[in-house]
């Protein structure tokens, strides 16, 4: 997957992860305020089709839109991407950045080191 959501594209890729499927109406009615234009939004939902990230059923003169890429997948591609760029593909130097510069409480430390020791026994 080799296609970025600008910030536009992710909130509605945002409804149709919880809805698995929405027509512009749906989309438009869920949009937060201020809502943008139909057109707006259909130009959008074109762009992420062009980006194969969105698909769509046609319902006589309506299209049923729907997520082509699971949240989880795009999510762990996005991150993938983050570290490769900033952190030269080191895990090590993202969660140390990470720990460093987020100012965890020992509470919040304890909870990453356990995650991480779970999936060490796994």
């Amino acid at each position: 997957m080799k296609q970025r959501l600008t910030e536009a594209e992710k909130e509605i890729m945002e409804i149709l992860w919880d809805r698995n499927t929405a027509f512009m109406k749906d989309i438009l009615d869920l949009y937060p305020e201020p809502k943008p234009a139909s057109t707006t939004v259909a130009t959008l939902l074109k762009r992420m089709q062009t980006k194969d990230l969105v698909g769509y059923k046609t319902f006589g003169n309506s299209r049923e839109y729907f997520p082509k890429v699971e949240k989880e997948v795009y999510f762990n591609h996005e991150m993938t991407s983050m570290i490769d760029r900033f952190f030269n593909s080191s895990v090590s130097q993202f969660a140390s950045f990470f720990a460093s510069n987020k100012k965890l409480s020992q509470s919040q430390l304890k909870d990453l080191r356990d995650i991480i020791d779970h999936q060490i026994k796994d």
